[in-house]
């Protein structure tokens, strides 16, 4: 089968069971101008699925870093009231949205980190309709992936132009399980419901904490009072099954933002903003950053703990197998897309709603007593390896192993 025969599968895929368009729906793609080819594909099979309109939200990182350079600050401090006023009637008519992601991991790190932060803050004050709807899946969302080719080229340095796009494009389409043999639609219904089993286990269990040990990091991490533990799928307010994440290898759920204690280390680089922030370590107490290092990115990994209260702690604890298929391939993406479905992780700032009884419709502060976290980012950290331990700890002080050399026990 030809690239372009399963560029088309996948476009399917990511309407039909990514974000499972409706008749009349409205959809919103975010999309880089490179990557119009393949923005294509995903309008014609939104249009032929029946949707009412496609919203093209178009994006160059290179116009992005000039806009952050040299506009004057008072821009980055005002987000204009045509765009509040947009998001909000998009919001009003539960938009789904999807999120295609291609660009260079770091093509943003020449732009001053307290620019970069300032319009990234003032950004998500005034749309926030769209994050609270998208935290509390009031609408269906989805994050996939298309082989830009300066990403390409920095996941494989030995290869250039259109064969470093062409060896990344594979490198997606073997981790969305879209293939020339078999029906991808079918494969991530077993996907599915493989990871829904480890979900079911999990709550079953209503774990108090989960116990961390490794070569890098030592560290127990509370559950909130009522979690619920999701895999691969949720549901829109309509009832509407989607899939976040494509790909997805993870389970996951809300920890309690007041019982986190130890020292966390990333054992993979992570993207954010335009930035690669290289070697994490947090240490905890009582659920609050009290030290943060890496060697590379610091300055913005401060900025981004510094946003507000709740970026001080974490919103998602999230469990991967190290011999899920993303790791065993062994390709480091420098995208948390990918990296993050190749290990163990975790996220500073805000707690999905779907993650807590109650989360849809109690709220922020009602939810915060059970240690719920609420912050107006939520950024995932990469923590698995090979040799990483996990104890479940349950009410009444008793030990049960849930992951051991990395994978479930």
């Amino acid at each position: 089968m030809s690239l372009e025969s399963k560029l088309d599968k996948y476009a399917d895929l990511i309407i039909k069971r990514g974000v499972n368009v409706q008749p009349g729906q409205t959809i919103i793609l975010y999309a880089a101008v490179d990557e119009a080819y393949f923005a294509r594909k995903i309008v014609h099979a939104a249009y032929q699925a029946g949707a009412r309109e496609v919203v093209l939200e178009w994006s160059d990182q290179k116009m992005t870093e000039d806009f952050l350079t040299y506009t004057p600050a008072e821009r980055l401090e005002n987000i204009p009231a045509y765009e509040v006023a947009k998001a909000n009637e998009l919001m009003d008519n539960y938009a789904s949205r999807i999120s295609l992601v291609s660009q260079d991991p770091d093509g943003l790190s020449n732009v001053d980190p307290t620019r970069l932060d300032t319009f990234t803050k003032s950004k998500q004050k005034a749309l926030g309709r769209i994050r609270e709807a998208t935290m509390k899946d009031d609408i269906s969302w989805l994050v996939v992936a298309a082989a830009g080719q300066k990403w390409a080229e920095k996941v494989f340095p030995d290869l250039h132009g259109t064969d470093a796009v062409e060896r990344l494009w594979a490198e997606i389409l073997k981790d969305v399980r879209v293939d020339d043999k078999s029906d991808a639609l079918e494969n991530w219904t077993t996907h599915i419901e493989h990871l829904k089993e480890k979900a079911d286990w999990l709550n079953g269990q209503n774990f108090k904490e989960l116990h961390y040990k490794n070569d890098k990091s030592d560290f127990t991490i509370g559950l909130a009072t009522g979690h619920i533990w999701e895999a691969a799928f949720s549901h829109d307010k309509a009832g509407n099954i989607f899939i976040p994440n494509m790909p997805t290898e993870e389970v996951f759920t809300a920890p309690d933002n007041r019982n986190i204690n130890g020292h966390v280390a990333a054992t993979l680089p992570l993207s954010y903003q335009g930035n690669l922030i290289e070697n994490i370590a947090l240490d905890f107490e009582d659920g609050k950053i009290v030290k943060a290092t890496a060697t590379k990115g610091l300055d913005v990994l401060e900025k981004l703990i510094a946003t507000d209260d709740g970026s001080k702690s974490l919103g998602e604890v999230s469990l991967v197998p190290d011999p899920s298929p993303i790791a065993q391939g062994g390709v480091l993406f420098y995208n948390t897309l990918f990296d993050e479905n190749a290990s163990d992780h975790l996220a500073i700032g805000a707690a999905y709603a779907s993650n807590i009884t109650g989360g849809k419709t109690d709220k922020p502060e009602d939810l915060a007593q059970h240690g719920w976290n609420v912050s107006d980012v939520h950024v995932d950290f990469m923590i698995g390896s090979s040799d990483m331990t996990i104890d479940g700890v349950t009410h009444d002080g008793k030990t049960v192993p849930v992951f051991r050399s990395g994978d479930w026990a």
